[in-house]
């Protein structure tokens, strides 16, 4: 069995790096970060700002909130708010599922390129 590579997997990433995740200005993430108390990314001695899964996967519920379902931000913040925050493990579930179809999608594409050759 050939030798396969894990993938690294990082503990903290940039604000610039979890902006291009979302495809949004870091400066909107900054924003959400002073209007939602659930992003409280770590700082390091600079002053930059870390963020680890936990906190990328709060700015995907907020992202999912306000730019996917269109609420306001008062209205996300009340839907948090209210304990309503169980769609944090119904937007990781989509998520998850939405990469298990890219990699049979991917899967599927690779074996027909083997059978057409």
């Amino acid at each position: 069995m050939p030798y396969k590579e894990r993938e690294i997997e990082k503990k903290y990433y940039s604000i610039g790096e979890v902006a291009d995740q979302f495809k949004v200005a870091p400066s909107l993430i900054r924003y959400w970060e002073g209007e939602f108390d659930i992003i409280r990314p770590k700082k390091d001695k600079k002053g930059n700002r870390r963020y680890t899964k936990d906190d990328i996967q709060k700015i995907r519920y907020v992202y999912h909130l306000v730019k996917e379902k269109g609420y306001t931000l008062q209205g996300a913040q009340e839907v948090i708010a209210s304990g309503r925050d169980q769609g944090f493990d119904k937007v990781a579930a989509v998520q998850k599922l939405q990469e298990i179809r890219d990699f049979l999608i991917n899967m599927k594409h690779e074996l027909q390129s083997r059978k057409g050759s």
